[in-house]
């Protein structure tokens, strides 16, 4: 296919996060000197592309659906193309930081993304340093060993097959630094060539894009059209009907995921995700970011999401245990947050503790390691909604609401025996807390309660 001229380009859409704040505010200041990454092509003093390489110096932290909004609010539409050319390929196809990669190789997608993949003007690109680093990937793991760039070809791969938008809501440094199932790992991903290829006019000069400054042996396997090495043969992986159905629902799962972090999931795509938890959590590509609104909207999802992680083994995991159980205790007292871990506090189901190398329970892991915290940072939220409510800057009923539900859920776990009345490590806090809005039926109550059963400790049988 021809190139799609600088002068007409396609009209870009993006369905993803809202329009972010551009060149010129306290996330993206304009300056014309750039990150010493991008010294090579600094001089040409446009102030665009110093904005540009400015952004994409500090993009590997954003949601690459904000560094996509980011790019088109620095860009006029008749420049964007030419730009990409000049600054976005020259990127893509370098041994830069994956890090800013992976952004470029969204940005290049998402420019076109309304459209079908075949009618992207980059895709031949795109394909071109997906077969590379795929060849490199798979090389070093013949060799026993794993490459850094296996989330690269991930990248690519899903933006090659037209799933590019399941990348959007996540940011290129937790997209390196999560590890791969081995379902999705280099030498189990395959795209049709000829979709890429054939009848291409330009695919020479993708090529010739890729090989540049590259050593001779992959300019040659550059322009082979039959290019993809072969497996050796103990290592070749074939892929059966039932591989290939089941790798679609797990994609189709993850793309469930990452729904459920912005609305409710229907009863139907709940069906569809839970018995593929497992699945999705060993080894994970959860990360603790992913935990807080799914526990919003998805309580119940994010409780048995949880319940897998905790039953993970540790080389499973894309974060450490304690990274995961660190979100938790920033939950925002909230009906779902309460409910949620309510459920994880009364759950006896036995687990590893890998400290010690015994056994633990769940409800005694987030009893020790995430209520005590929670119940202060929900008691330093609360504070916050005070203050604003006092400023005038909300006009809800989140204080109310938040201290009211705060002590009901502290006295479901005096019900339970979770925490001891008695105990003044577990209430003191809480006791000072309900005095101070005695003013509230449900704190008043409490405090009556905490304050009678520092003296008698039979009371709380009583609630």
């Amino acid at each position: 296919m021809t190139w799609i001229s600088s002068s007409l380009p396609l009209t870009s859409t993006s369905r993803a996060s809202p329009v972010i704040t551009m060149a010129g505010s306290r996330l993206f200041p304009k300056s014309s000197t750039s990150s010493q990454t991008f010294t090579t092509q600094k001089g040409s003093g446009d102030p665009t592309r110093a904005s540009v390489i400015h952004f994409l110096a500090r993009a590997h932290s954003l949601p690459c659906s904000a560094a996509s909004q980011a790019f088109m609010q620095l860009v006029q539409p008749t420049a964007r193309f030419q730009l990409a050319l000049d600054l976005l390929l020259p990127l893509l196809t370098s041994s830069v930081d994956l890090a800013q990669r992976i952004p470029v190789s969204f940005i290049l997608y998402s420019m076109y993304a309304p459209y079908p993949i075949s009618l992207n003007p980059f895709k031949s690109v795109l394909y071109a340093t997906f077969v590379k680093e795929r060849e490199l990937a798979i090389e070093i793991s013949a060799e026993g060993g794993f490459s850094e760039k296996e989330q690269l070809v991930w990248v690519l791969w899903k933006i090659l097959k037209g799933d590019g938008n399941d990348i959007g809501p996540y940011s290129p440094s937790t997209l390196t630094k999560s590890p791969l199932p081995p379902e999705l790992r280099a030498s189990c991903l395959f795209l049709d060539e000829e979709a890429f290829t054939e009848n291409d006019p330009d695919h020479s000069v993708a090529k010739s894009t890729i090989t540049a400054g590259e050593p001779k042996q992959f300019a040659e396997q550059g322009t082979s059209k039959n290019s993809l090495p072969l497996l050796p043969p103990a290592s070749e992986t074939k892929i059966t009907r039932e591989i290939d159905r089941e790798n679609e629902r797990i994609a189709q799962a993850m793309k469930l995921v990452l729904a459920a972090r912005d609305r409710a999931l229907t009863l139907t795509e709940q069906r569809i995700l839970t018995p593929l938890i497992p699945r999705l959590t060993s080894p994970t590509m959860i990360t603790s970011v992913d935990l807080p609104p799914i526990v919003s909207y998805n309580p119940n999802l994010a409780y048995q999401l949880v319940i897998a992680l905790l039953m993970a083994l540790p080389n499973n995991l894309a974060q450490d245990i304690s990274v995961y159980l660190d979100a938790l205790t920033l939950l925002p007292p909230t009906l779902p947050s309460f409910d949620f871990l309510g459920r994880l506090l009364r759950d006896t189901s036995a687990i590893p503790d890998y400290s010690t190398g015994g056994k633990t329970t769940i409800a005694d892991i987030v009893r020790s390691e995430v209520l005590g915290r929670f119940i202060h940072e929900s008691i330093k939220w609360l504070d916050n909604a005070e203050r604003d409510e006092h400023e005038g800057l909300v006009s809800d009923d989140r204080f109310a609401k938040g201290v009211q539900n705060l002590c009901r859920f502290y006295s479901s776990l005096l019900k339970l025996s979770i925490v001891d009345a008695a105990s003044d490590a577990d209430s003191t806090e809480m006791s000072h807390f309900t005095l101070r809005h005695s003013r509230f039926e449900e704190a008043n109550a409490l405090y009556c309660i905490l304050a009678s059963g520092r003296f008698d400790p039979f009371y709380t049988a009583m609630i």
